[in-house]
């Protein structure tokens, strides 16, 4: 079974990291592919360059067993819609690979608006990274996207290649890349909310001694 999360990585940091972490342990997946975004559909594009975003992530994982970076959105000239990624990953993997498609809670929360949202639970599971105790959502759109589809067994998802969607408790810090950008804009140390091998490429001076 394998992990899919996707995102801006504008620069990855420590929440990215350990809910991934969390979600790799708790569903035994045998990899956990990132995807950074290539061309934004919804969002304002990164701002920093792929090629940057694409080396902090490598110095990111470069020690965690499982822990891949894939390049796909990268490398496309279209706009990144996440059912496109799927689709070339089902051509990758074959159509019976379980896939486990990472999604925030805000993110999920907006699933129905995203570009055919059926076809994406056909072609993988949704994991949605939540805070212990939340309620579900419950009426509209994605309560019908929902229906019959919720699960909490592991074992569906590893015997199916997609078309569930599971609630997982991650821990949840609070650490944004934006906040990020702006200390390092200001000169502030981000010690502590990025991996220290994303740290020596992002604030070399202060890494020295």
């Amino acid at each position: 079974m394998i992990g899919i999360f996707g995102g801006t990585f504008d620069p990855v940091h420590i929440g990215h990291l350990r809910t991934a972490l969390d979600v790799y342990e708790a569903l035994a997946l045998d990899e956990l592919r990132f995807i950074p975004l290539g061309q934004a559909v919804h969002r304002e594009q990164p701002l920093t360059s792929a090629e940057k975003r694409l080396a902090l992530l490598h110095a990111a994982i470069e020690d965690q067993p499982g822990f891949t970076v894939d390049e796909r959105e990268l490398r496309r000239d279209s706009p990144s819609y996440t059912l496109h990624t799927l689709e070339s990953l089902r051509a990758d993997l074959g159509a019976e690979t379980p896939l486990c498609l990472l999604l925030g809670r805000d993110a999920f929360n907006a699933f129905h608006t995203w570009h055919q949202p059926v076809t994406i639970l056909q072609l993988a599971h949704l994991v949605v990274m939540d805070r212990p105790g939340h309620d579900l959502p419950g009426q509209g759109l994605l309560e019908e996207l929902m229906q019959g589809r919720v699960t909490t067994d592991i074992a569906e998802l590893n015997g199916e290649p997609g078309g569930r969607i599971l609630f997982q408790p991650v821990t949840r810090l609070d650490i944004s890349s934006s906040d990020i950008r702006t200390r390092l804009a200001a000169g502030r140390s981000i010690r502590w909310l990025v991996p220290e091998s994303v740290r020596v490429i992002l604030q070399p001076e202060k890494c020295i001694g």
